[in-house]
């Protein structure tokens, strides 16, 4: 799928492959790649923790720009594999999660095997062949690319399935009158009240809040960094105002990007 919203994207660009997510930043962290894309939130299971962190912890690249794709995981073996001998499945554990019921249905016995993405899933199950019958959760494309075969499609439990993909660089977007703005904070303390009045800022100025997800903070058990998204870019006079409110009353604080807002596809 990350190959798909690449396309999607800069479909004139060269594409690489990387075989998971903190492959593709760390590429883009050392100048190897002008950008990355990488998953971020899913429709049907919410945020991808692994991509938040390492925005908020680990990395300095700014978001560009997002892509909404809509998901359809494909079942792919080897060739000559029934369903009924498949003993092992493979993919991102977002993936497996995003094809519970049909897992539950058709392969209720099948051993559960997290894979660092749907592409690396498809050579996981390929280089496991010596010890067992697998499949593995991707895509068409992935498909194509490994030589597997489909054996079943559209398998996701919920039709309408949508991941949103985040455009990483070392700078973000200009302003494009469209915009949204993702920042991130936490507190030093924990007191009555803290984050009702820091999310004030935003409230008193009428900027409308799009996202908010915690995360823990590392230091200690009961600390959270707090992700937000907001209406607006960094660059305008209100939004402005509203960061450095925000930045007043915080420990940490992060500008993660300004980006245009994404379409939804039909």
């Amino acid at each position: 799928m990350d190959q798909q919203a690449a396309i999607d994207y800069a479909p004139q660009s060269d594409h690489i492959a990387y075989p998971g997510i903190p492959f593709v930043v760390r590429a883009a962290d050392k100048g190897d790649v002008e950008e990355a894309i990488v998953p971020i939130e899913n429709s049907f299971e919410g945020i991808v923790t692994y991509t938040v962190d390492l925005l908020i912890h680990e990395s300095d690249l700014k978001i560009r720009n997002e892509v909404i794709v809509p998901i359809h995981h494909c079942l792919l073996t080897e060739p000559e594999t029934r369903l009924e001998q498949i003993e092992v499945v493979y993919s991102h554990p977002q993936a497996l999660a995003q094809c519970r019921n049909y897992l539950m249905r058709n392969l209720p016995n099948a051993e559960h095997v997290a894979s660092l993405s749907t592409a690396s899933a498809v050579t996981d199950m390929q280089e496991s062949r010596s010890r067992h019958r697998a499949a593995a959760i991707s895509s068409h494309r992935a498909a194509e690319i490994f030589d597997a075969t489909i054996i079943d499609a559209n398998i996701e439990d919920i039709s309408n399935n949508q991941t949103r993909f985040v455009v990483l660089a070392e700078s973000d977007h200009e302003p494009t009158g469209n915009d949204k703005t993702t920042i991130c904070f936490d507190f030093a303390q924990d007191t009555p009240g803290i984050l009702y009045h820091t999310l004030g800022e935003l409230a008193r100025r009428n900027i409308n809040m799009l996202e908010i997800e915690s995360r823990p903070d590392r230091r200690s058990l009961g600390q959270y960094v707090f992700l937000i998204a907001l209406e607006g870019h960094r660059e305008d006079d209100i939004i402005q105002d509203a960061l450095e409110g925000i930045r007043s009353r915080a420990s940490m604080f992060k500008v993660l990007g300004s980006y245009p807002r994404a379409v939804s596809p039909d």
